[in-house]
């Protein structure tokens, strides 16, 4: 199988003209099974799709971006903490923002900062994945992570133990991913087993 297998990707761009990405299968998939978390005052970064399509009655969306000044819209920057309010949000929902950060620690920081007392924090991130390269030549993807490097990313923040994590992939969906195959090219069965020594997606819930 490894010696007909082309050097080349079938799609640098996670498999979108394809169809679902791998890892936005299983990010959607997380995000739906814990929608309930998904009320009150959220927080998404730079669009609120996600807070619109999984959101429970009353959920109240907030835009943060970087460098967008627009009404509606919270200009923060995640890494040095400009611009970030403090106990203003009761969800948050960081969906692969963490590999284009290069200090990872000031946003887990600055993300218990932003939640109210009770609220928490939806963070996915990309273990075995492409480079983003249009993430790349905008700002620089710096990280692909492991439960190890999380794990302890988190629990030297001021969340400490509060939080659960979630790991999604196998050794064949790494590879669709990886060559930009869809989802919807795949099995149901082999889209549901998981693997940890091949995370695509890890997905942490965080609680202050």
């Amino acid at each position: 199988m490894v010696k007909r297998a082309s050097v080349n990707p079938l799609n640098r761009e996670f498999g979108f003209p394809r169809g679902t990405p791998v890892d936005r299968y299983y990010i959607e998939n997380w995000l739906n099974q814990n929608r309930k978390l998904i009320r009150g005052d959220v927080l998404e970064i730079a669009e609120d799709t996600y807070t619109k399509r999984f959101g429970v009655e009353r959920a109240v969306s907030h835009i943060l971006h970087v460098n967008l000044e627009k009404e509606g819209v919270i200009k923060g920057n995640l890494e040095t903490g400009e611009g970030i309010p403090q106990d203003a949000v009761d969800c948050i929902i960081l969906s692969q923002t963490l590999p284009f950060i290069y200090d990872c620690k000031q946003v887990i920081a600055n993300l218990y900062k932003m939640l109210r007392k009770g609220g928490t924090a939806l963070v996915t991130t990309g273990g075995i994945t492409q480079i983003s390269r249009y993430d790349m030549d905008q700002w620089g993807h710096f990280w692909s992570f492991t439960t190890a490097s999380l794990k302890r990313l988190i629990e030297e923040s001021a969340f400490g133990e509060n939080y659960a994590m979630s790991v999604y992939g196998n050794v064949k969906t790494a590879c669709a991913l990886l060559y930009g195959v869809a989802a919807e090219e795949l099995k149901e069965e082999e889209l549901g087993y998981s693997d940890v020594d091949y995370p695509v997606s890890i997905c942490v819930i965080l609680r202050k």
